[in-house]
């Protein structure tokens, strides 16, 4: 497992996707919080807050990560190298997981750069250091957390299918649906009775409430269990191959 996960972080790291994704993130993250006039702006906003970063995040990440898993089965399947693969001593997830854990490093390689901003800002402050860490660090966390959910999802997504704009569609809908569908579907009249419960199931609560630099127990175990939930469905799809 050891050496597939190496192999896979190779990949990323020798070829443009892994610089190019890294890049893209964090240009746009830097342009829209330094750069672009609006309410994103941190120098517009006129107090050091690094909340504008953590309501952009998760969107790029809705495009980048799906960009970054969807070769991850799907090549393997278009170019049958997935039948030399499962034939490894190697179990289902065993693989999955080594594949899970490279494009989760690949995010956080994304995300560290940024911590610059909290130092910035901490120092800019009126009096310095008048930022609030704990919900700064809280949300680093969260944002941790949903991009290795969206991660699983893409994984998910790129089994189901050989072709790799597929994969990517499939993977940027259901991000995007569980980030921000559910929220929608309780706005919805006919939900009104069970909106809370609605909202609980979608990853936007949960990752409000970390980034309030409230760590509950119950974000962590909802995180945790969402990915290995698509996990599993991942290496259902890749068993059903043997059906």
């Amino acid at each position: 497992m050891i050496a597939l996960l190496r192999k896979e972080i190779s990949s990323f790291l020798t070829s443009l996707i892994g610089y190019s994704v890294i890049t893209i993130f964090l240009l746009a993250i830097g342009l829209f919080l330094w750069v672009f006039p609006g309410n994103f702006n941190i120098l517009d906003a006129g107090f050091a807050s690094l909340e504008s970063l953590f309501v952009i995040a998760p969107w790029v990440f809705m495009f980048l990560i799906p960009a970054i898993t969807m070769r991850s089965f799907a090549e393997e399947q278009r170019t049958g190298t997935i039948e030399l693969l499962l034939t490894r001593p190697l179990s289902e997830w065993q693989i999955i997981t080594a594949k899970y854990l490279a494009g989760l490093l690949l995010v956080i390689i994304s995300v560290l750069p940024t911590v610059v901003y909290y130092f910035s800002l901490k120092s800019l402050g009126n009096p310095v250091g008048n930022i609030d860490s704990g919900g700064t660090w809280g949300s680093y966390l969260g944002l941790i957390f949903l991009g290795g959910s969206f991660v699983s999802i893409g994984l998910f997504a790129s089994s189901l299918t050989e072709n790799q704009i597929v994969s990517f569609l499939i993977g940027f809908f259901l991000c995007f649906f569980f980030y921000a569908g559910f929220d929608s579907i309780a706005s919805m009249e006919f939900f009104h009775p069970i909106d809370q419960l609605i909202i609980k199931l979608g990853i936007n609560e949960h990752f409000g409430s970390m980034s309030r630099g409230v760590i509950d127990s119950r974000d962590l175990v909802y995180f945790i269990s969402f990915t290995v939930f698509f996990l599993a469905l991942t290496r259902f799809r890749l068993l059903s191959r043997t059906w």
